[in-house]
């Protein structure tokens, strides 16, 4: 298959999930992914269940689903990175790669030989990205960063849930690890964007990422309310502040969304539901209006809205041109046949007997997408193939590094 990154190697030293991202989204394109793991250990996420990859028994493995989530497409060495055998196996790699990715504590692959200025001397054409709770530099470089953290610290818990004044009211976190994952898509494009650098120059570099950055820095907008009018933003839930009504609203069987952007809409939303007097009502008769009196209206709303199925409001909102959407638990997702006909479900076989179940990349390129040849590999699956095809290392030097606990 015709893949973009194909001729490009990538060092995979990280583990968990913002550097794993990164380098899953490099393998779905091509690169040969080479992740380096613990012996006897591995990634941390390996263990991160249940629930675990089942066999074609139906038994679970030891493989648990989290670390499924980032890890397609790599091949798994173990090496002891603690032993100078070790350490000169990675440094042999390294040469032979455009990539490192790393996300250890600042500093610690110093002692090892294996920081950027080390594999720069060797080789001065090197991509090299660290990724860090808070970055190589500034006065917490040396803390360890934890997503839930830095989500409270860079500010996404401030916007991110219910209002104080209602019942439930108080900071809320993504119900995924949003600051890795975004950390995991910015290491991504920074390391694309250094690739390019190095093959119009010749030029390697550093990339220094960090989790608070990218969490600032993704708060768009709120950000730049915030500096524009030196007021910080607060929580509105599910509801907008400046657009009524513009949230979620409980059906008699569930939940909808119901965005506004407009009179006309609103006076549709409401006609639909048999309640065009809330329209005429001069309390609700425009936007400003309505903002102004959203206490008195959302609730005459919400009464309305439990009146029909989530499926009868969809239809009747979607006839009468009112944007709206349903909230789906996963299983509806996966039944959606929009999400079907898009490919975003990808089953591999794996060494285990069973498949695979996977998201897909939604990328989707016309001359060279994503493609998905091996699964997440299993601890140290792919070690003496690697040692062998990559660094020559023969069989009885490969037993050797085995005898001494190296690999």
């Amino acid at each position: 298959m015709n893949t973009a990154l194909g001729h490009l190697r990538v060092l995979d030293l990280t583990r968990v999930l913002a550097g794993p991202w990164c380098a899953q989204n490099l393998a779905d394109l091509g690169a040969d992914v080479i992740k380096v793991e613990r012996p006897g250990a591995g990634d941390d996420t390996r263990h991160w269940g249940p629930p675990y990859l089942r066999d074609a028994e139906g038994r679970d493995t030891s493989e648990a689903a989290y670390y499924l989530a980032a890890n397609r497409g790599k091949r798994s060495v173990t090496i002891d990175i603690a032993t100078p055998e070790g350490q000169e196996l990675v440094r042999k790699l390294a040469r032979e790669s455009d990539v490192v990715l790393e996300n250890y504590k600042v500093g610690q692959l110093k002692k090892y030989g294996l920081d950027y200025e080390s594999l720069k001397r060797e080789k001065p054409d090197l991509v090299y990205c660290s990724i860090t709770g808070f970055g190589q530099t500034g006065p917490y470089a040396q803390r360890a960063g934890y997503d839930f953290i830095v989500q409270g610290m860079g500010g996404f818990m401030s916007l991110t849930g219910e209002r104080d004044d209602l019942p439930g009211g108080g900071p809320q976190k993504a119900g995924v690890a949003i600051s890795d994952l975004m950390t995991g898509m910015y290491a991504t494009i920074a390391v694309l964007a250094a690739l390019a650098h190095r093959d119009r120059t010749g030029e390697g570099q550093y990339i220094d990422m960090a989790l608070l950055d990218v969490q600032v820095a993704m708060l768009a907008n709120m950000n730049t309310n915030y500096l524009a009018s030196g007021q910080a933003p607060k929580r509105w839930g599910n509801a907008h502040p400046n657009i009524v009504p513009y949230q979620t609203f409980a059906t008699a069987d569930g939940h909808i969304i119901v965005a506004v952007g407009n009179d006309g809409q609103y006076r549709r939303f409401v006609e639909a539901g048999g309640r065009p007097d809330l329209a005429s009502d001069e309390r609700f008769a425009t936007n400003p209006m309505r903002v102004r009196h959203r206490d008195t209206l959302v609730p005459l709303l919400a009464e309305m809205v439990k009146t029909k199925t989530k499926q009868e409001w969809i239809a009747l909102l979607e006839a009468a041109g009112v944007p709206c959407g349903p909230i789906n638990n996963l299983d509806e997702v996966f039944e959606n046949p929009q999400v079907q006909a898009r490919g975003l479900r990808v089953d591999l076989p794996h060494s285990s007997g069973g498949p695979v179940k996977l998201v897909g990349s939604p990328m989707k390129m016309s001359a060279t997408p994503p493609h998905y040849e091996l699964p997440p590999p299993t601890l140290g699956q792919h070690t003496e193939d690697v040692l062998r095809d990559v660094l020559g290392e023969t069989g009885d030097g490969i037993a050797a590094l085995r005898a001494k606990g190296v690999i």
